[in-house]
Order: C-alpha cells, then structure tokens, then sequence
C-alpha cells in the first residue's frame, strides 16, 4: 500500500540551543519538520545551530539570540519566525531555569529569584501571547490546528521538586497560565489554537543538575532518563497532539513513581552483586 509522505511541521522551541530543547530540536529536525530555536547566548546558538545542520541531513533550521523576556524588537522576532517557517504548527515554550541556587528562600540571592520567576512565568506569558498572535492569522477551522506547549508544574510535581521556591512557585505559575490561556481561546471563539501542559519528567540536564548535593546527583543519575529517549517519546505526541487543554507526559505519574522504585530496586541489586564479587575476590574464590 502506498505510504502518504510524512507533513513537514513548522516548530518553534525557546531555549533551543541546549539541554532538552536541543534535543528536542534535534529530534523534529529529523522527523523532516521546520524548526525556528531561540536562546540568550549568541555563541551557544551557533554552535548549536552548526551542530543541528551537521548531524541532521538536509535539516531546516534557524536561530535567533532573544531572551524571553525581552519585549524590544519584538515585531522583528515575530518577523524572522514567520518569514522562515511560513505556518507555525507547534509553538513549545521551554526556556527555563531552576535558579543558581536549590536553598531556602531566605538564602537566595533577590536577583537569583527575579530572574527565576520573570523567565518561567512571565516569558512563557510573553511568548504565548506572540504565538497566539501568529496562529490567529492562520488558517483555521473549528478543530485546533495549531498547538501551544508550556512547561508548569502540578501540585504534586512541586511538592516533589527539590527546587527552590522561586522555581517550584513560578512553575506553578506557568501551569495556571495553560489552564487561563486555554479558556480565554475557548471563550474568544478562537478555536483553531489548543493549549497543553509539556512534562517531560526527571531529565539528566544541567537545570536539574546543577547545585545540587553529591546524594541528591546519585540519586538522580539512577532515575533520571537521558534527553535523547525522552525527545523521542515527548515529540511523537507533540506531532500528534489534538483537542486542547491536555497533559503530555513523558511518563504519568503512577508510571514515574513505578519508574523510580525500579530504577533504584536494580541499582541496589546491581551494587549487592558487585560488593559479593569484590568479596569472592578478596577470599581466592571464583568461578571457573
């Protein structure tokens, strides 16, 4: 029978230059899709860029330096993204930072939790007002065509965050903005965009990372799955993604707490055998 080409996506991705978002670039690229990455460091997003074209044949895709929160030129962000990608299918709003510190409140640096809060809750605001913008002046019918994706938390992600306040309230934050946004589209008659919370789970990045204790690394280095798996997962059903106001999962999480208490069951298991082996070692013995 004969198979239909797979429909080219234009994609766009905030923080695209590294971690998850990179991958997640990477991982559209190959599936023939059109992807616009934006990132803050104008050095990170070459690279980035050079190695996205090199290690995808015939991939199409572009860059800008723009922070999230910025609102100058916004017109000319707006044109750059449109002028290369033509129709905008999927926008993915994953800009993010836990913050420099994982600390009680009253230890954190102000300027370390307005940078926190301003980048995950007013620039995943800020950047899902211009994809509105842009996928209102698309074409449409009374099915959403065209998809928003932002990066909360639930109640029970947070609480099981070892993140920092500023993090874990502004994530919270962004969750609200999905649920407010999607109704304000619904009660706009605006029903051609759908809007849709992204969790992609425990993710071996340097956001999650990053100041954190010699325990709490070990730990995740044994539940954490690596970029590349969860990309290809999440970006199947981003492509697929329908309807709105739903939760993609990486895992959901029943199947996340299952994940870890096996993770760390066969990582206990693997550590007992090799401390008896060392044992049978240190005693002469050993099988033939």
């Amino acid at each position: 029978m004969h198979k239909t080409p797979q429909q080219s996506l234009g994609i766009v991705i905030t923080g695209g230059s590294k971690g998850l978002g990179y991958v997640l670039a990477r991982e559209f690229l190959s599936q023939g899709d059109r992807v616009v990455i934006c990132a803050r460091d104008q050095e990170r997003l070459e690279k980035a860029l050079e190695s996205l074209k090199t290690g995808v044949r015939g991939a199409e895709v572009y860059g800008i330096c723009r922070d999230v929160r910025n609102t100058d030129d916004f017109g000319l962000f707006k044109s750059f993204i449109v002028t290369r990608l033509g129709q905008i299918d999927r926008w993915i709003n994953n800009a993010g930072t836990a913050g420099f510190r994982k600390a009680p409140l009253w230890e954190i640096d102000p300027s370390d939790m307005l940078e926190t809060c301003t980048t995950n809750l007013y620039g995943s605001m800020l950047m899902s007002r211009l994809a509105v913008d842009i996928m209102s002046h698309q074409p449409s019918e009374d099915v959403p065509l065209y998809h928003i994706f932002n990066m909360g938390f639930s109640s029970a992600g947070a609480q099981l965050s070892q993140s920092g306040v500023p993090h874990k309230a502004s994530k919270l934050g962004v969750a609200a903005v999905t649920r407010f946004l999607a109704r304000e589209l619904r009660e706009q008659g605006m029903k051609g965009i759908g809007v849709h919370e992204l969790s992609p789970g425990l993710v071996k990045t340097d956001l999650l990372l990053r100041d954190t204790s010699e325990q709490t690394r070990e730990f995740l280095d044994v539940v954490a799955e690596e970029p590349e798996k969860v990309a290809e997962k999440l970006v199947r059903k981003i492509r697929a993604a329908h309807g709105t106001k739903s939760q993609i999962r990486y895992r959901s999480l029943p199947g996340m707490g299952l994940h870890i208490l096996t993770r760390l069951t066969m990582n206990k298991a693997a550590l007992l055998q090799e401390r008896f082996s060392g044992y049978l070692k240190g005693t002469g013995y050993s099988k033939k």
